[in-house]
């Protein structure tokens, strides 16, 4: 039978000198005091769970005192006699410490440091935004322990009373995320993210994009001339005239991503909505007008530099409001030169793909988007030069609209 240990004094604890290589002074049942080196003493128990030895630590002596550290030894010898394990029941309890103390700021900051390096530039911009502007200044400060999911539905639907239903699904979504990603590293007692959506307010109708008819455009693009607006912008509507160009795309586009020898402008997939590589044929008036532009904002790395800062884009309002100045307000829209040459190509009877490959769509087929690389680049390229071709006959009076196109 093991000699039962004599129990520590504070005496002896007192009197205990380091020594070169840590050692034990035993109180009893598993309860021991570790000298370091270093002149520390630490509380141990010693003690087995599960047909295995293990190891749990009180506390530096004298911070907790003998009789402190044997209380807790008690309280641990209990939890065994229960079946629980001291050792996992003390780091839980820290867990669900620092889950309570942890704030939403905090966890969603490292769920966006982790994630956006494997984003598109242009989610984690939207992410950032979001997270500045509604997600942190709403809950920021709440402990993630605390938040419920009405708080949530709250914050959401503050989002959607400005009319942003848009921002409001993809803040729902990152919510969604955030939270998961709390449960994943042990911090969020729960995901009250979760269903979210059903109570989201109901969609709007589709967003129209109006836009004038082919026979109408020679009078617009008069206009274009004709009115006092800026030399860039009147050089970006034509530009998204004959290109069918996203306007965010035209405004912040680069002199670097355009090779006019080539008459090729190729967008990388970081500035794409559809995340993929894009490549626009430029019609030879298409180049023309880059040639003029060149002259004016060459020196600069942007096409279309803002007038107050040389290195941010066109105002986004920029084109829109030109067309208003004309006249065409509620008539025509920057984005509604797609639609125009959408619904005219088809028209004239040119390959739907050919179409929806210029104007940079995903297939509505997802199976079948996945799996169609073709760019059709030479026959896009033929494609766009007669769209040019036919809106320059009709400028001069040449009535083109019956014109048949056969893929």
């Amino acid at each position: 039978m093991p000699r039962a240990a004599t129990p520590l004094t504070d005496s002896a604890i007192k009197a205990a000198k380091p020594k070169e290589k840590p050692y034990k002074l035993s109180d009893g049942q598993g309860l021991y005091l570790e000298v370091m080196p270093n002149g520390s003493k630490l509380w141990r128990l010693k003690y087995r769970h599960a047909d295995k030895e293990k190891r749990l630590a009180f506390g530096a002596y004298p911070a907790v005192p003998l009789q402190q550290a044997r209380k807790r030894r008690d309280e641990a010898r209990q939890q065994l006699a229960e079946g629980v394990d001291p050792g996992e029941q003390k780091k839980a309890a820290k867990q669900a410490q620092k889950a309570d103390g942890l704030s939403f700021e905090t966890l969603a900051r490292e769920w966006y440091a982790y994630n956006a390096p494997r984003w598109a530039k242009s989610t984690a911009y939207k992410a950032k935004l979001y997270l500045e502007n509604d997600l942190i200044p709403g809950i920021g400060s709440r402990p993630i322990a605390k938040i419920t999911r009405p708080d949530l539905v709250d914050l959401v639907r503050k989002v959607e009373a400005r009319g942003s239903l848009n921002a409001a699904g993809k803040i729902r979504q990152w919510l969604h995320q955030i939270f998961r990603f709390g449960l994943a590293k042990g911090v969020a007692p729960n995901n009250p993210a979760t269903d979210l959506d059903v109570v989201a307010a109901p969609p709007k109708a589709a967003r129209r994009h109006p836009h004038v008819s082919f026979a109408e455009l020679p009078e617009l693009l008069d206009k274009i001339g004709t009115t006092n607006i800026h030399t860039l912008t009147r050089c970006a509507i034509r530009l998204l005239v004959l290109t069918a160009a996203r306007p965010g795309e035209l405004r912040a586009a680069p002199w670097a991503e355009f090779d006019l020898d080539t008459a090729t402008w190729t967008i990388p997939k970081e500035r794409m909505k559809v995340g993929r590589r894009h490549v626009v044929p430029l019609p030879h008036q298409a180049v023309a007008i880059l040639r003029q532009l060149e002259q004016i904002s060459g020196s600069y790395p942007l096409l279309f530099p803002g007038q107050r800062k040389a290195d941010r884009p066109m105002s986004e309002n920029t084109i829109n409001k030109a067309l208003g100045l004309m006249g065409y307000k509620g008539r025509q829209t920057g984005h509604g030169f797609r639609h125009l040459l959408s619904t005219e190509l088809n028209e004239r009877g040119y390959n739907r793909d050919w179409i929806e490959r210029q104007l940079a769509h995903g297939d509505s087929d997802e199976i079948r988007d996945t799996y169609n690389h073709a760019t059709y680049l030479e026959q896009r390229r033929e494609m766009m030069q007669e769209w040019a071709d036919s809106i320059d006959a009709l400028t001069v009076g040449i009535n083109v609209v019956s014109i048949k196109h056969t893929a």
